[in-house]
């Protein structure tokens, strides 16, 4: 993914009152590379009152708005902005990550997130599971997608498993769809008899690689 930041075409969708959402300004579908009604209620522990607030939320980023490219694209049952922040806010959350394909390669749910709108970072937190469609699952209580690297990363601790074998450490990082992934810290390997085994850390490595089809 080129490292300049791209031009943006941004369209964010809701069930209901879209040109108000609209002419508020909260945005949604933006570019990158394909490669690699308002209510207003106080929210949050600052009780600050959020710009705006809707039901069934959805952004999309695609290269140069070709939906061909699609990257991925958040669902959310509840969404509040607050511009000031550059900051979305989300419940009930559902991420699709795809290829380069364009073809959906993993699923993210949690509980609750946040969208910063001008770099599309994301974070997910509560109860957070990302299932690929090669198998693998990973839970956690939160995860940060670094939208520019393309990268899912976590300062919690991290499970990682398939067909019987469980690895799990502190300090991830993974690509969306966990083909190359690391653990820094706290690395433990569980496998399963007639499981086949992952990639069990070497005694006392600091990281362990995972990954791959």
């Amino acid at each position: 993914m080129a490292s300049v930041a791209p031009q943006t075409t941004r369209r964010m969708l809701r069930l209901g009152f879209l040109p108000g959402f609209l002419a508020l300004g909260i945005l949604g579908s933006v570019v990158a590379g394909c490669s690699g009604g308002k209510k207003v209620s106080a929210s949050g522990a600052t009780g600050e009152l959020p710009d705006n607030e809707v039901e069934s939320f959805y952004v999309t980023e695609t290269d140069s708005g070709r939906p061909q490219c699609t990257q991925w694209t958040m669902f959310a049952q509840h969404a509040a902005t607050y511009q000031a922040r550059d900051l979305v806010t989300v419940r009930g959350v559902r991420i699709d990550f795809f290829n380069d394909k364009a073809q959906k390669s993993s699923e993210l749910v949690a509980r609750e997130g946040e969208l910063t709108q001008r770099t599309r970072d994301m974070v997910a937190r509560g109860n957070v599971v990302l299932l690929t469609t090669e198998g693998w699952r990973m839970s956690t209580e939160e995860m940060h997608f670094l939208n520019s690297r393309r990268k899912i990363t976590s300062d919690k601790l991290v499970r990682v498993e398939k067909e019987g074998t469980v690895l799990e450490g502190v300090g991830f990082e993974s690509d969306p769809n966990l083909e190359h992934f690391e653990f820094q810290h706290q690395i433990r390997a569980t496998v399963q008899p007639g499981a086949g085994a992952l990639a069990e850390p070497k005694k006392g490595a600091k990281k362990a690689a995972g990954g791959g089809k």
